[in-house]
């Protein structure tokens, strides 16, 4: 099997070769499965046809330096491709079928397999509805990891047009370890949007790539989560963040780490999902708090619909909450604000929010005023760390950026999106200090357990392996470390194999 690059760059190939490896050798892994020869689909004893092309491409994971969940409310985000990355290969298919195949990074473990016809996303000639492929998914647990992967499919002929009258056969294969806030969701999104659009001749831009995966992430998969990872995964470079002010997404450029600091992220060994109850009821709160203060200061909502979603004429801070400066806000509106409210009474009294992928439930109890103060702060922090990094002096400023990364992470957890193991990695840190190389670190992502970001001298390495060693004997679960960076799929381009 040979493999040439169509588009893009060489960087992070070292890893895709791995991969193209182990796509010619699938006889000897399902070999290896053992009694297990039914889980990969085969003819003559490999996964796709011979003597047709593959297409293979590759998007990384994200280390949210700073920003985090204040994406949604407008804020300036400063996120890091990581070195680990998901790869897809696509081979087109006669018929309508699609088949989708996903490895663990555990040979010895049995792969995941999802079927279907890509015929059931229409129906009387036009693609069925968000609504219903959502369900569908959300009614198998076993299955519903696949909504991220055949959600392209489906995005494409709702938001493109498209009609697939070819199947294909995808295998799946990622480093990116998943449920630890680095973003294995869009890291996969993206790859199979990069791998669908090489293999059917689309051209997607980089940041359309990004918004139709935030799309199947939000509507297909139901997770109501913002566009920074998917654009990372995109369009990220290697060692340098990305600076996206997320309204809704415009790319400010990169940003490059000094070389004298590295940053690298700590696994706390507590599992993260942005389809959990907290993340989704501190961005609702957020939004129910943008609509408070809107009404304070006399803007005009439009009627909502039946779903508690309406619209606000907003010529001032046009709809985020990032936009109103931390002086204003806490001199006019914070005193207002309650600190919890219930959702029957703020629909009483508010009818409803602006997000569209959230919904105010009558029942739940929201944290109001810590989850709209969050993004109006965390923007004021993020605005000043990546003007120090621009304006690089040396490692004096290190510390400062510790102590903003220090009060993002204090106020997560005043939304409730902390938990007891980022916590302590935190504190490990702040215990190490900068006089052995360490300045800052604070929970990343969706918060409520998965990774901590740590910033540091380049020569600190040893340093976090200590801290991670000291915090699994503590915590007594393994403690995975993170480094290294590498290019966004867009940058990395495909490769074509024959």
């Amino acid at each position: 099997m040979t493999f040439e690059i169509v588009s893009g760059t060489t960087h992070g190939l070292a890893d895709t070769e791995s991969f193209v490896a182990l796509l010619g050798s699938l006889p000897e892994h399902v070999e290896l499965l053992g009694n297990l020869p039914g889980h990969l689909p085969h003819e003559g004893g490999t996964f796709f046809r011979p003597r047709r092309e593959i297409v293979v491409t590759r998007a990384p994971g994200r280390l949210d330096l700073m920003g985090g969940i204040a994406d949604y409310s407008g804020a300036l985000v400063l996120e890091l491709p990581t070195a680990a990355a998901t790869h897809a290969a696509l081979q087109l298919e006669e018929g309508d079928v699609l088949t989708v195949v996903s490895l663990s990074t555990n040979i010895a473990s049995v792969p995941r397999r999802y079927v279907m016809s890509l015929a059931e996303f229409v129906r009387d000639g036009s693609p069925i509805s968000y609504e219903e492929a959502r369900a569908r998914f959300a009614a198998d647990a076993e299955s519903h990891w696949a909504s991220y992967v055949a959600g392209a499919f489906l995005v494409l002929m709702r938001e493109r047009g498209c009609g697939f009258e070819r199947g294909a056969r995808l295998l799946i294969r990622s480093d990116v370890p998943e449920g630890k806030g680095v973003s294995s969701s869009a890291a996969l999104e993206v790859a199979v949007m990069r791998a669908v659009a090489a293999a059917y001749r689309l051209e997607l831009s980089p940041r359309e790539t990004a918004f139709l995966c935030q799309r199947v992430e939000n509507m297909v998969a139901g997770a109501p989560c913002g566009v920074m990872d998917q654009m990372t995964a995109a369009c990220g470079e290697e060692g340098r963040l990305l600076a996206l002010l997320c309204q809704p997404c415009e790319a400010s450029g990169y940003v490059p780490l000094p070389p004298e600091l590295s940053v690298w992220g700590i696994d706390s060994g507590v599992r993260h999902s942005v389809v959990g109850a907290d993340y989704s009821t501190v961005r609702t709160a957020a939004f129910m708090g943008y609509r408070m203060v809107a009404d304070f200061a006399g803007l005009r909502a439009n009627e909502g619909d039946a779903g508690g979603h309406l619209t606000i004429e907003d010529p001032e801070w046009h709809g985020y909450l990032a936009n109103i400066s931390p002086v204003e806000f806490e001199e006019r509106y914070m005193p207002l604000l309650p600190n919890r409210v219930s959702g029957a009474d703020f629909l009483a009294g508010y009818c409803g929010i602006t997000d569209q992928v959230t919904n105010v439930e009558p029942a739940r109890i929201y944290p109001v005023l810590a989850a709209t103060r969050h993004p109006i702060r965390e923007h004021a922090r993020v605005s000043e760390f990546a003007e120090a990094l621009r304006d690089w002096r040396g490692l004096a400023q290190a510390e400062r950026l510790g102590e903003l990364m220090y009060e993002s992470h204090a106020s997560y957890s005043a939304c409730g999106l902390g938990s007891a193991g980022t916590d302590e990695l935190v504190r490990l840190v702040r215990e190490v200090g900068p006089a052995r190389g360490l300045y800052g670190a604070k929970i990343t992502g969706g918060g409520s357990g998965g990774t901590v970001a740590v910033l540091g001298r380049r020569n600190a390495g040893v340093e976090v392996a200590k801290v991670a060693a000291e915090y699994t004997e503590r915590a007594a679960v393994p403690s995975l470390v993170l480094g290294g960076s590498s290019p966004g799929a867009c940058r990395f381009g495909h490769l074509v194999l024959k």
